[in-house]
């Protein structure tokens, strides 16, 4: 089929929802449907084969966008709304794909030119109002709910990610075709392996000698970082635990902030910030590490970065909350209340007991490879799609 894709992000950029669309449209590709992608015109080209980048007019005022909602991400949404208006009238499509917010006006555009929608949820997007600490409108989520409500109704067929989401549709709409694939792609599959030397990132990174604790992803405060650095407070006070934080994401402002927020404390000879680093490095910084963490504390879709850590070969420390619980559970993982003490002997134990660290990395593999196999995300595409397809007969 050909497919016009409507993705309100900038595209690509190494983040949640950008990560998501990426790996639905490798898998589009492979099973050999021809993708035309709508998206801001912020972000980097990925070549995959079967995809044309359409991207919506430059403009000359923004230059990047933050995560979440956002006043510049309405004017964004306006400009590809009329992007996506115009290559519907020039061609001939078979559905219509969106993902996110572009759902809303999907249900004009899908009724005006007669095309099965198919609505790819990666979140509630009035939750994400408050987790982001948008507005307190009451106004404002009443209005959002009215317009994820009409989404859901009017779409064809439905994408969730997470099974809390899975769950909110089976529940309030269980007429609703629709289907649970969670972001269990490798990044190996479209980005190809980088061969950086382990002891050159040892070295640029002065690691040599220490015991490395992992976090990567965005610096949003629902991630959880405040928390993990005041973990690592108590957790330096251990002597049997000579660890050093290692965190790779986030915008330069976010790396500055809580470089600050170290420093205050006095921990900064055992943090370091790499930043933003390229998809493929991030293989490479696992391979450095000795425990993985995901101190998340806000929101109900599961991070994408907890499906590779079940294939790292490195024991996870998580908190215990409807983020991770939804995938992972005390045989897989080590889970914690998401305190400041508990987080710490989490790490404490990850590090310290070699034979719980082994039990958990057995156990997550085997998870990995029951539960969350690219052949089974590869065949949930294929059905979702013959479903949302099939409303157009």
């Amino acid at each position: 089929m050909r497919i016009l894709m409507i993705a309100p992000q900038p595209w690509f950029q190494p983040r949640g929802t950008p990560f998501s669309v990426l790996h639905r449209i490798k898998a589009l590709s492979l099973l050999g449907h021809q993708v035309d992608l709508a998206t801001y015109h912020i972000g980097a080209d990925i070549p995959i084969e079967h995809l044309r980048i359409l991207r919506a007019p430059r403009l000359p005022f923004v230059k990047n966008i933050k995560i979440g909602p956002s006043q510049t991400k309405i004017v964004l949404d306006i400009v590809l709304y009329h992007h996506a208006k115009s290559l519907l009238k020039k061609n001939q499509y078979d559905l219509l794909h969106t993902h996110e917010e572009a759902g809303f006006f999907g249900v004009h555009l899908a009724r005006k030119f007669d095309l099965p929608h198919l609505y790819d949820m990666h979140s509630s997007l009035p939750q994400q109002l408050s987790n982001f600490k948008f507005t307190r409108s009451n106004l404002l989520r009443k209005i959002f709910e009215w317009l994820e409500r009409r989404t859901i109704e009017n779409a064809a067929a439905m994408i969730t990610i997470c099974p809390e989401l899975q769950k909110y549709v089976e529940l309030n709409y269980p007429g609703k075709t629709s289907m649970l694939i969670e972001n269990v792609a490798d990044n190996s599959l479209v980005f190809p392996a980088d061969d950086h030397d382990l002891a050159a990132l040892r070295e640029k990174y002065h690691l040599n000698g220490k015991k490395i604790v992992l976090y990567y992803g965005t610096l949003e405060p629902y991630q959880g970082i405040d928390l993990l650095i005041d973990s690592a407070k108590l957790l330096l006070n251990d002597d049997r635990v000579g660890v050093h934080f290692l965190l790779a994401g986030g915008s330069a402002q976010q790396v500055e902030q809580y470089r600050n927020k170290v420093a205050e404390r006095n921990l900064s000879e055992h943090f370091t910030f790499a930043g933003f680093v390229e998809p493929q490095l991030i293989p490479s910084f696992i391979a450095l590490s000795q425990v993985l963490v995901s101190p998340r504390i806000m929101g109900t879709n599961s991070p994408l970065k907890i499906y590779s850590y079940l294939r790292s070969g490195k024991p996870i420390v998580a908190t215990r909350h409807i983020t991770h619980t939804q995938i992972l559970n005390d045989s897989v993982a080590i889970l914690t209340e998401p305190t400041p003490q508990a987080f710490a002997q989490g790490i404490s134990s990850a590090l310290t007991d070699a034979n719980l660290a082994k039990q958990i990395v057995t156990n997550a593999g085997s998870l990995a490879e029951e539960q969350y196999s690219y052949d089974e995300y590869l065949q949930k595409t294929d059905w979702i799609v013959e479903q949302a397809a099939l409303a157009r007969q």
